[in-house]
């Protein structure tokens, strides 16, 4: 859920100003995913000293300490390397020493950041308290940097001791997730970088092309000491005795992507960070480590290494440098006062990319290139299991009913942390469907690796290219939705809900029986961008009741059923989580089985009542609840003059029944905005949550 962000350049001239700068700026744009406190390390005036600073709250006030410290910011470095974290807290409560980064010692011999959790740091704390070590904080990852520091201490006098080899001891002895960046004295102008459930990529930036667009993977020999490494003599080759023993345990020394033509060393800049967004601005060209690679940054040279060596995990020998396709402008708030309210306001575009290329609106026509290959295998399974955490679960729910209807396949809701604590049975005949925009979602990706293991075909839907959802996955299918950086997620639910129903559309393709129905639908996704634009002109008025109605509310129930179930639970999450008023969305046909108690002319009420086959049964929920004096806010359809003579109403555009809840959601999303504001709370930042959820 916290946010590392890492920098180092070697050879590339860079004073501290822009050194710390580098640092803030991509912290500012990892805050979604925590800012309960933020910090940096950089070396200090010598290479054998570093400098930590560390401050509560968000990122500004980080740099506004940053601003304070009596150093020298002209002070120029060759080389150098620095880190920094944006925290979102899971041990210990937000404060200065409870921060990152950590350091082991007061001489700040070893500093880590690190995002996700540590689940065995206290058998970790209870050895080295044991030993001597001291603590000064409450967090699992402290544990981690005075680890580094007892181990390093035992053992550097080993022969072949190295960075890497340090903190391959170290991983192998942490059980949880993490990414974690390290620093040191005793190494220095070296970082090492390692990840395990958690994200991490590497940008690189030079002046010339490198060689090669891919990292060999160094794996080291099982029988072979973890510290050891192949003798040299002095000219810096192998020796005879080294070149004679099978070719697995000659080690590269020097990484073939980052040579230059004449040989000489090539000045190089690296970013590390949770999130490509933090990196665009420098580099398009990244490259994302995959789960127990430890990647070693020195001389300019990045080199790849394995935790451990498994020959049937299938890992590649290789790691790709791909080329982001975001731009800055993607990632910035434009001339709107909150990310949320741009990525509100971009959905008739974002929901024209989820489909571009991949619908054909003459021929009536989906195709989702990334299933083409296991479109049989789906159509012959058992059952299709949707598994997926919040904003994500909606959207399967807001889909199974068509998925049912078109392919007639039994299809299965599950909570991703429901689903693992019941550990539940997966055949081989099953189609398990994970949901993630960030495609990093802790809870989503251990579901996914239960079914794999199960032998079910996986399928992943994604915002997010080079995700551990997208690579580990079967298939899948990409939103196209774009960077969404405001926490509570709203394009992306719309581009997931329409990449659920090209899906189901592509299906059925087999059934003759489905043509018309498809024809309607695809008839239907042609026309949404106009409706949803109808929608955002309305936004004034949506403001208006907002204020006038409901901002003095303390509770709020939405009710809806059918498609329009979804709808309601997704607007309810929304207002939850950025106005912080209780909202609760409800299935209208258990309004009598409990629910309608709350009901008076006190409790406000939203009721959704579009016009679908369901629409009687909706008009009995609304018959309820008026002979209980409750006066309820109707999102109807334009036109229906019985509703907006006689009640409070937010008129939308009608659509076929599967796509309208693309277009009731849009009020609520705008109602949810204009609560926070009305309430003085932080629209894209909001208590106790961010964005990525990478923690169980």
């Amino acid at each position: 859920m916290c946010g590392i962000f890492g920098y180092l350049n070697y050879l590339v001239e860079r004073d501290r100003r822009f050194i710390l700068d580098t640092l803030t700026n991509g912290l500012s744009r990892l805050e979604y995913r925590g800012y309960d406190s933020a910090g940096l390390a950089v070396d200090g005036d010598s290479e054998e000293s570093a400098m930590i600073i560390k401050q509560v709250g968000k990122v500004a006030a980080l740099k506004k300490l940053v601003d304070e410290q009596p150093v020298d910011f002209g002070k120029t470095f060759i080389s150098h390397t620095g880190m920094a974290h944006t925290r979102w807290a899971t041990h210990g409560q937000p404060c200065q020493i409870n921060s990152h980064p950590h350091r082991s010692d007061d001489k700040n011999e070893f500093t880590l950041v690190h995002n996700g959790i540590i689940t065995n740091y206290k058998e970790i704390k209870l050895l080295l308290t044991k030993k001597g070590y001291t603590f000064e904080s409450d967090t699992d990852t402290e544990c981690v940097a005075k680890l580094t520091k007892y181990i390093y201490d035992s053992q550097k006098d080993t022969p072949g001791f190295t960075f890497t080899s340090l903190v391959k001891a170290v991983a192998k002895e942490l059980e949880g997730s993490f990414a974690f960046i390290f620093k040191s004295t005793h190494f220095p102008n070296e970082i090492v970088a390692t990840r395990r459930g958690s994200p991490l990529l590497v940008g690189v930036k030079t002046a010339k092309k490198l060689k090669v667009d891919f990292v060999d993977v160094e794996f080291s020999n099982p029988l072979e000491p973890a510290a050891s490494a192949p003798a040299k003599d002095a000219n810096n080759f192998l020796s005879a005795d080294a070149a004679g023993q099978p070719s697995q345990l000659l080690h590269r020394s020097q990484s073939r992507a980052f040579l230059s033509e004449d040989g000489l060393p090539q000045p190089i800049e690296y970013f590390l960070a949770s999130d490509a967004a933090a990196i665009v601005e420098h580099t398009k060209r990244v490259l994302y480590l995959e789960d127990d690679d430890i990647a070693h940054i020195a001389d300019g040279e990045l080199h790849i290494h394995r935790l451990r060596r498994d020959d049937n995990d299938g890992t590649a020998a290789t790691r790709s440098i791909q080329t982001l396709e975001i731009e800055l402008a993607e990632i910035m708030k434009g001339s709107f006062d909150h990310f949320m309210q741009k990525e509100i306001y971009e959905q008739p575009e974002s929901v024209v990319n989820t489909m571009r290329g991949r619908v054909n609106f003459e021929k009536h026509q989906v195709t989702l290139g990334g299933l083409r290959g296991y479109l049989p295998i789906i159509r012959r399974a058992r059952r299709i299991v949707f598994i997926a955490c919040g904003t994500s679960f909606h959207s399967c729910l807001a889909t199974r009913g068509i998925f049912e209807e078109l392919t007639e396949i039994p299809t299965q809701m599950d909570l991703a942390s429901d689903f693992l604590d019941r550990r539940t049975p997966i055949f081989r005949d099953d189609v398990c469907v994970f949901v993630s925009q960030s495609g990093e979602t802790a809870d989503t990706i251990l579901a996914m690796r239960y079914c794999l293991e199960r032998g079910a075909l996986c399928v992943g839907i994604t915002n997010t290219v080079g995700s551990s959802i997208s690579r580990e996955s079967h298939c899948g299918v990409h939103i196209n939705a774009g960077p969404e950086i405001g926490v509570a997620s709203t394009k992306a639910y719309t581009s997931q809900y329409i990449a659920l129903v090209m899906m189901a559309i592509q299906l059925s393709e087999d059934r003759v029986s489905m043509t018309e129905r498809r024809k309607e639908i695809i008839d239907g996704l042609y026309l949404l961008p106009g409706h949803i634009k109808e929608v955002l002109a309305e936004a004034a008025n949506l403001q208006k009741l907002a204020s006038d109605t409901l901002a003095k509310e303390k509770s709020l129930l939405i009710l809806g059923r059918g498609y329009q179930n979804a709808t309601c639970l997704e607007g309810a999450l929304k207002i939850k989580e950025i106005s912080y008023m209780h909202s609760e969305g409800i299935l209208a046909g258990e309004l009598k089985h409990g629910p309608l108690a709350l009901i008076d002319e006190a409790m406000a009420v939203i009721l959704i009542m579009t016009k679908d086959s369901l629409f009687p049964k909706v008009q009995s929920a609304l018959q309820q609840v008026t002979a209980r004096k409750g006066q309820p806010i109707i999102i109807c359809n334009k036109g229906d003059d019985d509703l907006t003579n006689n009640y409070k109403t937010i008129p939308v555009p009608q659509t076929t029944d599967c796509l309208q809840g693309l277009v009731n959601i849009i009020p609520l999303q705008l109602l949810s905005y204009y609560l926070a504001l009305l309430k003085g709370q932080d629209v894209d930042f909001p208590r106790n949550l961010a964005k990525s959820v990478t923690v169980e």
